[in-house]
């Protein structure tokens, strides 16, 4: 196989949690500009819609569906509308994340319990119930979106949101973990930990903060979204067949130092 069609991803059928708009949007693009059809959910089915619009523009099917990860009918739903509408299911990012900004001491438990359960337990129930059709199917692929700040403390004038790095941190673990288990059937999976990418949503955050995330990225710039449309379409090809349990850093360098 030519090394160019090693990350082809024609006639696999992926979603994308949270791809309605931001950086999951970016990713879903990505996939589709390599040849997936790509179903792309959140809580906001307008973004989704939207979103699934601008995709097909690329000259791949796809859709958009409402769906809240904390809900496991909410995701059987997923599952089925998928398999009903599109036969089969190979690729799953699961980027749909929350996150709530306060000082640590003052941190309210309805904030930490909501981003543990979206971040973490919304993608345990992903992984499962999506998985068990990747299981059937002899295997896929899953990609977990984390943070740089899934493994080093952040400031708090950078970052005041410990449950949201709690998390990432867990998010790597998950990771591991789950990579191990299911290997045996074929299932890679992989997670890609984020900088700051640009993107509508984190432009404001990231200017606030400019001078001082760019003091610690060695590459001295922030990401850009062909940054993480690389990423994401090699850990969901066949390029990354001998590549399992893996934390892809796409941070400028920033974990190195």
């Amino acid at each position: 196989m030519r090394v160019l069609d090693l990350f082809d991803l024609s006639g696999k059928v992926s979603i994308v949690t949270g791809g309605g708009r931001g950086l999951g949007l970016v990713m879903a693009e990505g996939l589709a500009e390599a040849g997936s059809d790509v179903v792309v959910c959140s809580r906001k089915e307008q973004n989704c819609t939207e979103a699934a619009k601008k995709i097909k523009q690329l000259g791949v099917k796809a859709a958009g569906v409402k769906c809240d990860i904390t809900n496991p009918g909410d995701i059987s739903g997923l599952r089925d509308f998928v398999l009903q509408k599109f036969g089969q299911i190979d690729i799953l990012i699961n980027n749909s994340g929350a996150t709530w900004g306060a000082p640590t001491e003052d941190y309210p438990i309805e904030g930490w319990k909501r981003v543990i359960d979206v971040n973490v337990t919304g993608t345990f129930l992903c992984s499962q119930i999506i998985g068990k059709v990747m299981i059937e199917a002899g295997g896929g692929k899953i990609i977990n979106v984390s943070s740089i700040f899934g493994g080093v403390g952040a400031p708090s004038d950078v970052m005041d949101a410990i449950a949201y790095n709690t998390s990432k941190g867990a998010m790597e673990a998950f990771t591991k973990d789950l990579a191990v288990k299911w290997a045996k059937y074929k299932i890679y999976v992989n997670a890609i930990a984020l900088a700051f990418i640009e993107t509508d949503l984190t432009r404001v955050t990231m200017k606030k903060g400019r001078d001082h995330i760019l003091a610690h990225v060695p590459m001295g710039r922030f990401g850009v979204p062909a940054d993480l449309k690389g990423a994401v379409v090699f850990l969901s090809s066949a390029a990354s067949d001998y590549v399992t349990g893996t934390i892809l850093f796409v941070d400028g360098g920033y974990r190195a130092m």
